[in-house]
């Protein structure tokens, strides 16, 4: 009997005379939400709370609000995932550059035009592309009231997790509707096999003498567009 199979036995003897979990059911009537009205507006408050820049759009008007939001931001490159709704880029989308002919050289060529490139991630982008980038513009999966959280899941308009990790700037378009009051209301609409990220906040962390700083281990900014 090698080691390992010894100390897997002395486990189980030891073991032998402990209930299983299957006979001690969990109850599961516990409160899943603990607000039923005002939820769009408490995740707005909390998003605030969290030093998120937050605007309400609505839907006819989302594309002049990513133009106003890239504008104000005085952004040249963003990339933008696949599956993002071409609508939403048309008040500023002239072209795309296709992330397989990505170079740096075509980003400095890029950003001194006038106008902003959207870099479409349909490749792999690497980290220093997506750290020469001045921002990333995605979807969202779900938001949380209670906790001021964004999730994301990797879908249509999401991307990978470094799209929204890397870049200085995240502008994140969150419908309404799906807005949720609590973290147990967000998991019944998530799929646990998915990577997902959740997002309270722009990064942030503090010394051991809590001064604040943001940017450290993800953007330094994070702006919401909500369409009602």
């Amino acid at each position: 009997m090698s080691s390992r199979e010894a100390i897997l036995a002395r486990v189980r003897r030891a073991l032998a005379d402990v209930p299983r979990d299957d006979d001690f059911p969990v109850a599961r009537d516990y409160a899943r939400a603990h607000v039923a009205e005002g939820v769009l507006e408490l995740f707005v408050e909390h998003l605030r709370d969290y030093r998120a820049v937050v605007h309400e759009v609505a839907e006819d008007a989302l594309p002049d609000a990513v133009a106003a939001a890239v504008g104000r931001r005085g952004a040249r490159t963003v990339v933008t995932p696949a599956g993002l709704p071409a609508a939403w880029t048309a008040g500023l989308a002239e072209g795309v550059c296709l992330a397989d002919g990505w170079e740096y050289g075509q980003l400095y060529e890029d950003s001194i035009n006038n106008r902003p490139e959207l870099v479409e991630a349909a490749g792999i982008l690497t980290t220093h592309a997506l750290d020469t980038a001045d921002g990333v513009l995605t979807a969202a999966a779900v938001g949380i009231a209670e906790t001021g959280t964004i999730v994301l899941d990797a879908g249509p308009g999401q991307g990978r997790r470094a799209l929204t990790l890397v870049p200085d700037w995240h502008l994140c378009v969150m419908r309404a509707a799906d807005v949720v009051a609590s973290v147990p209301r967000a998991l019944e609409r998530l799929d646990p096999g998915r990577p997902l990220t959740w997002i309270s906040g722009p990064s942030a962390t503090s010394d051991i003498e809590l001064n604040r700083v943001e940017g450290v281990h993800g953007p330094r900014t994070l702006e919401v567009l909500i369409v009602r």
